[in-house]
């Protein structure tokens, strides 16, 4: 089971009290330390402003910052966890993420959900559609994507978005495409969309005790369409809010490789001001037998 840090942004309030110069210069810090522990990969949100309520501190938009991270690293795979499909349109997303994966030397993977947080979409103006809406513009921005990716031109003509002789040049440096993830944890619709279209399905917060039967779930998914479940692994997004007291780190993720997780991704919000926290829970990660790479300092 490989490890993924999610890089601090201030999307959680991380950095609260701190210029923005100094944000930025601790993000890069956290995203070098992770590539130099042996982390498979980083990861950003895709988010607007704080949680769990709106305030005027420092959130880095995830593309840009992204885009940064991949200037700033060498080896760490990238990606966000993950785009909300109704903030951008789907060409463009795949437009910049082309462009991202050459700059980065072929480290980009996709991370694509339907969106969730309301008052995001209100302060900036955009129609929060319905959840049916939501998971019909997740579908034709998967289709988007996807054909962008391919040789040529792109046409589709979906419900939601369309292309038309679409030109997307570069293509990725990754062939076929980036490896693309989606995020959710609705068994009827998001789970059939991952198995239709993605190379991972993401789950947050999905306890190990849970995700036997959730996996059963999913196979079942790719079984309806005649996937191998074999070829669709599925990662966790951990909470350490949920972190059972009596229970420790290494416990947990020890639990989740148990449990089936291909990989799991986590915010370690302490390395956003002691970037040596990811020392610790590289060990962690050791003790419960995680896969990771030789340190390189």
């Amino acid at each position: 089971m490989r490890v993924g840090i999610i890089v601090p942004q201030g999307w959680t309030g991380e950095y609260q009290g701190v210029d923005p110069a100094t944000a930025w210069r601790r993000t890069v810090a956290v995203a070098r330390r992770a590539e130099a522990l042996g982390f498979e990969s980083a990861w950003l949100f895709d988010h607007f402003h704080t949680t769990p309520e709106p305030t005027d501190t420092i959130t880095f938009e995830a593309y840009t910052a992204l885009t940064g991270l991949a200037g700033a690293t060498e080896r760490i795979r990238l990606g966000h966890i993950v785009t909300c499909a109704a903030y951008r349109n789907p060409a463009l997303v795949a437009k910049m993420i082309s462009t991202m994966d050459v700059i980065s030397g072929g480290r980009m993977q996709v991370g694509l959900g339907a969106g969730w947080k309301r008052e995001e979409f209100d302060a900036y103006g955009i129609e929060f559609p319905s959840t049916h809406d939501r998971l019909g513009r997740l579908r034709d921005t998967l289709e988007i994507v996807g054909r962008m990716f391919e040789p040529g031109r792109a046409t589709y003509a979906g419900t939601y978005a369309d292309i038309k002789e679409a030109i997307n040049e570069p293509k990725p440096l990754q062939r076929p495409r980036p490896p693309i993830m989606v995020g959710g944890n609705g068994r009827e619709v998001t789970w059939r969309l991952a198995a239709r279209f993605a190379d991972e399905l993401n789950l947050d917060a999905t306890p190990p005790d849970e995700l036997p039967e959730a996996l059963e779930v999913v196979a079942a998914r790719c079984t309806e369409i005649g996937r191998d479940p074999a070829s669709l692994p599925v990662s966790v997004h951990i909470w350490w809010e949920h972190l059972d007291a009596a229970e420790s780190r290494s416990a947990l993720i020890a639990a989740y490789r148990e449990a089936g997780a291909s990989r799991v991704m986590t915010l370690i919000r302490s390395a956003a001001m002691d970037p040596d926290e990811l020392d610790r829970f590289r060990e962690d990660c050791e003790a419960a037998g995680a896969e990771l790479e030789p340190r390189s300092a």
